[in-house]
């Protein structure tokens, strides 16, 4: 299974939106039902607050709608996909915990909606992470067959502690196995990521992708939009460069999720 993050340099400051761009997305409570934005009105097709605790080891039962990577390694190729050692629930929190066992980096995926594909979507969490050396989280589309050729949306992506930016693949333009990715999108936010709870939405649409952060417009691509069908991917995991200690230790929760068609 091909798993592979956005490389590109980070470039540029955050932009302002205007009125008619602004987000709808709330900053505390899960959004649900329909929403109106940049003139298409989007159908909800999933929403989870992960309201049901969920010891290690239980989530992916208590949970059975949620997709997961498992026993694969991760982008690096340095953390191994362990769901039920890495997984838990609780005070309505999805935790995604970090760590090494027997030096080994243990670390997950999950599908929030399974492998279900889709031609356009929104996608909206609320989530915070710690600060922890030699990891990274990234929500992502990616394509559904697994071609990376065509195309990817990474929306938040940074180490954690960092801040987040978003990244996008041009579809067809993998050359060498490598894809060429929009670095005019690929502006950091002015907040890190363990700086508390944010909300990152993307807003996938016919010819445009649009990412927010806390209901502020970052960047627009209308060079790097995929049109195959994509599947939603939340990834906590290693990260591309640097070493990854075998005592660091960390978090990533996600209050909640909201997928839009």
């Amino acid at each position: 299974m091909a798993l592979v993050a956005a490389g590109a340099v980070v470039i540029g400051l955050a932009q302002q939106p205007s009125a008619s761009e602004a987000a709808t997305t709330s900053l505390t409570k899960m959004p649900t039902g329909t929403v109106v934005s940049n003139g298409r009105t989007w159908k909800q097709t999933y929403a989870e607050d992960f309201s049901t605790a969920a010891p290690r080891g239980s989530v992916l039962s208590k949970y059975p709608g949620l997709g997961a990577y498992d026993g694969y390694r991760d982008t690096s190729g340095r953390g191994l996909y362990a769901p039920d050692k890495v997984l838990s629930v609780k005070d309505g929190k999805l935790d995604f915990w970090v760590h090494s066992e027997n030096g080994q980096p243990l670390v997950a995926t999950v599908l929030p909606d399974n492998y279900r594909a889709h031609t356009t979507g929104r996608v909206s969490i609320r989530y915070k992470t710690t600060d922890t050396p030699g990891y990274k989280f990234v929500g992502m589309l990616w394509p559904t067959d697994d071609d990376w050729n065509k195309g990817e949306i990474d929306w938040p992506e940074g180490d954690l502690g960092s801040t987040a930016r978003p990244a996008s693949a041009i579809p067809g333009s993998m050359r060498n196995g490598m894809m060429s990715f929009d670095g005019s999108v690929q502006k950091p936010t002015k907040s890190a990521q363990s700086s508390g709870y944010h909300v990152a939405t993307t807003e996938w649409d016919h010819g445009v992708v649009r990412f927010y952060w806390n209901n502020s417009l970052v960047s627009v691509t209308r060079k790097a939009v995929p049109t195959d069908p994509m599947r939603v991917t939340l990834q906590a995991e290693t990260a591309i460069g640097g070493s990854v200690p075998t005592s660091a230790s960390g978090h990533v929760d996600i209050d909640w999720v909201s997928i839009w068609d």
